[in-house]
C-alpha cells in the first residue's frame, strides 16, 4: 500500500467496513493486495455528472458503476426531487436501461431506492431507447427519468442519465444540485428497501403512442408510399432500436427493410464489433456487407441506447460511403427547411439549434430560409434547454450536433435516432422521387451554401495522469495562444470559460452569451475554426477541424473537399494532433 496515495488509502479503507457487502470488501481487499494501480483509479475521486451524466467503468471503488454509487447517485436524485416538488403528494420518475452487463441490476436498485424514498416509478418491462425515456418524462408528466446506459461507449462501462421534468437531461442549476446532494450522502443513507406497490411496468402498449405521434412528423407521407421499396439495410448493434426503428419505419410506409441477424441479438458484450459506436466505420462492417448483397438505397445504424445515427448511401460510382454527423445534419436541416417552405410551413416563428462545434453550413442554410439558429454548448442537453425556454413562444423545428445525434419536432428532448431513421429514409425516397440520391442532393445543398469539411481528434489520457495532462495542455493554449497556425493568422479567440470573444484584428473583446464551459476556439483569417474541449463523459480531449470553401460546380465536388482536407492535416500537424 506504500505506493498509493494515502487520501486515496484512507478512501478504499472505508469500503471495508460493514456497510458494504462481502463481495464488496473482498474485491477491495485483493486489489489492495494484489493490484494497487487499479486500486488507486477505482478510488482516487468520485464518478461525477458530465455533459451525459453519471458514466465510468464499472466495479468496486468510489469511481466505478456499482450498486453503492448508483444507490448515491439515486437516493441523493431522490432527495432532490422532495425538496424540489414539495407540493406533490407523489413525485414520480420514468426508467428505461439499455442490453448493457448490469443494466437491469442496476434499473432494479434505482427503482428500489427511489419507492424507499416514497417517489412513484414507471419502468420499463425491457430494454428500451434514450429518447423513448425523454418521451415517457413528458407523457406521463413525470419530475424526472433516468436512463441506464452507457451510450456507445466499450462493454465495460455503464451509466446513469438523468433527465428532469422537461424530458431534458439535466442543466444547470438542476445538474450541480443533485451532486451537492450526493456529495451529501453517506453509503449509510442509501435507502435500499424498495416499495413494490409504487412500481407501475411500461409495456409494449406504451411504445405504440410514441410511433403514432412519430408518425405525424411525416412531411412527404404520399411520397414515402410511393416509393415504399426504397432498399433499406439497419442495424441496432446489438442495441435497443431492435423492434423500434423497424416498427417506425413500417409505419412511415417503408416496407423493404433488411437487417442484421448477428447484430439482433441484445448483447451487452457487442460480439460482432470492436466498438457499438456508429460514428466509426468498422461497426458499418456487416450492415454494408447486407446492402451489397441486397443493392440498398440506404444503410442505417444505431448506437446501443438508440439516441445515435449513423448512415452510409451510394456516391456516384455505386460505392457505399459513410456520411458524418455534420453531413447528416445537413441533410436532415435542408430536407426540413425546404419541404416546410413548400408547404408554406414557415410563418417567422421557426427555429434550428445547433452546438458550438457542429458545422456552420447549418447556420447558412438556415439564414437562406430566414429561420433562426441558435448555437449552445456541446452536449445535447443544452438544446433540449433552448427548446424548453422557447416553448410556446417559437416552433422548435430541428436540431443537431456533430457526434450524430439529431432531433426532429419537440416530442423528445434529447436525440433521437428512431426519429432520425425515419426522416433519413423519407429524405431519401423525396430525392428518389426526383431521379436523385442523397448524395447528390448533399453535393447540390454544397454548390448552393459552400462545401464545408469537419475532422475530429481524440486524444485519450486515461487515469490520474491523463487528467493532469488534458488540463495541462488547456492551460497551455489559454496562457499562449498561437498567432498563427499553418501559415494562417488567427483571427479571433473564443474562450468559453471566461466568456469573452476576441477579435485580433479589430483588438476588441466581445462578451459570449452563454455559460462558461471549458472549450477554446480559435478561428483564422480564412474562417477555419478550431475548437478542443475536455470530454465530459470519457477521458478524452477533443479537437474539431472545420474549413470551407465554394463549390462552383458540383463536378467539382471531389477536387474541392480534398484541398479542404489537406488543409485540415497541415493545420492538425502544425498543432500536432495529426
Amino acid at each position: 500500500m506504500s505506493k498509493v496515495d494515502k487520501a486515496i488509502r484512507e478512501r478504499a479503507e472505508i469500503w471495508l467496513t460493514s456497510v458494504f457487502d462481502e463481495e464488496t470488501r473482498k474485491e477491495v481487499r485483493r486489489m489492495m493486495d494484489e493490484d494497487t494501480a487499479a486500486l488507486a483509479d477505482a478510488f482516487y475521486k468520485d464518478l461525477e455528472f458530465g455533459t451525459g451524466g453519471l458514466r465510468g467503468v464499472m466495479g468496486v471503488g468510489t469511481n466505478r458503476m456499482n450498486k453503492y454509487t448508483v444507490g448515491m447517485a439515486t437516493q441523493g436524485l431522490a432527495d432532490y426531487i422532495l425538496k424540489s416538488f414539495p407540493a406533490l403528494e407523489r413525485p414520480s420518475v420514468a426508467i428505461a436501461h439499455d442490453c448493457r452487463n448490469n443494466s437491469e441490476y442496476f434499473t432494479r436498485i434505482t427503482a428500489d431506492v427511489l419507492t424507499a424514498n416514497g417517489i412513484q416509478v414507471f419502468v420499463f418491462d425491457d430494454l428500451r431507447p434514450t429518447p423513448l425515456l425523454s418521451f415517457a418524462v413528458r407523457e406521463l408528466k413525470c419530475q424526472a427519468g433516468i436512463v441506464i446506459t452507457a451510450s456507445h461507449n466499450p462493454p465495460e462501462y455503464n451509466g446513469y442519465k438523468v433527465y428532469w421534468e422537461d424530458g431534458g437531461q439535466l442543466v444547470p442549476p438542476h445538474d450541480k444540485n443533485i451532486i451537492e446532494e450526493v456529495t451529501r450522502t453517506a453509503v449509510e443513507d442509501i435507502r435500499f428497501q424498495a416499495d413494490p406497490t409504487l412500481i407501475t411496468k411500461l409495456e409494449e402498449t406504451f411504445d405504440r403512442q410514441y410511433l403514432k405521434q412519430i408518425q405525424s412528423l411525416s412531411l412527404n407521407p404520399e411520397v414515402n408510399r410511393s416509393h415504399s421499396d426504397l432498399q433499406i439495410v439497419f442495424t441496432p448493434i446489438h442495441g435497443t432500436t431492435v423492434r423500434l426503428v423497424p416498427q417506425a419505419l413500417a409505419a412511415f410506409g417503408f416496407k423493404s427493410v433488411y437487417n442484421v441477424p448477428e447484430q439482433d441479438v441484445t448483447d451487452g458484450n457487442f460480439p460482432t464489433v470492436e466498438s457499438p459506436n456508429p460514428e466509426e466505420a468498422a461497426a458499418f462492417k456487416m450492415a454494408l456487407d447486407k446492402a451489397r448483397e441486397v443493392d440498398a438505397d440506404l444503410v442505417m445504424a444505431t448506437d446501443p441506447d438508440g439516441d445515435r445515427l449513423g448512415v452510409g448511401i451510394k456516391n456516384d460510382r455505386g460505392e457505399y460511403i459513410l456520411l458524418n454527423g455534420n453531413q447528416c445534419a445537413t441533410l436532415l436541416t435542408w430536407y426540413i427547411l425546404e419541404q416546410m417552405k413548400q408547404k408554406d410551413g414557415l410563418t417567422g416563428r421557426e427555429y434550428i439549434v445547433k452546438t458550438i462545434v457542429t458545422s456552420d453550413l447549418l447556420s447558412r442554410i438556415a439564414e437562406d430560409y430566414d429561420v433562426e439558429f441558435y448555437d449552445v454548448l456541446t452536449g445535447f442537453k443544452y438544446i433540449a434547454e433552448k427548446m424548453r425556454l422557447l416553448e410556446g413562444k417559437k416552433k422548435f423545428l430541428c436540431g443537431g450536433e456533430e457526434s450524430y445525434g439529431f432531433l426532429v419536432g419537440d416530442l423528445v428532448r434529447d436525440k433521437d435516432a428512431v426519429i432520425s431513421c425515419c426522416m433519413v429514409a423519407e429524405a431519401a425516397a423525396w430525392a428518389k422521387s426526383r431521379n436523385m440520391t442523397l448524395y447528390d442532393l448533399l453535393r447540390s445543398i454544397y454548390v448552393k451554401h459552400g462545401l464545408y469539411v469537419e475532422s475530429l481528434v481524440s486524444l485519450t489520457r486515461k487515469g490520474i495522469e491523463g487528467g493532469r495532462e488534458i488540463k495541462a495542455m488547456m492551460d497551455r493554449f489559454r496562457r499562449q495562444p498561437p498567432e498563427s497556425i499553418s501559415g494562417l493568422t488567427v483571427a479571433r479567440i473564443l474562450d468559453y470559460q471566461s466568456g469573452i470573444d476576441r477579435d485580433i484584428y479589430l483588438d476588441q473583446e466581445f462578451p459570449i452569451d452563454l455559460p462558461s464551459a471549458n472549450v477554446l476556439q480559435f478561428v483564422l483569417e480564412d474562417g477555419t475554426r478550431i475548437t478542443m474541449r475536455p470530454s465530459g463523459t470519457e477521458p478524452k480531449i477533443k479537437f474539431y477541424f472545420s474549413c470551407n470553401a465554394g463549390l462552383d460546380h458540383i463536378e467539382n465536388y471531389e477536387k474541392v473537399r480534398e484541398e479542404l482536407l489537406g488543409r485540415i492535416k497541415a493545420i492538425q500537424e502544425d498543432l500536432g494532433t495529426g
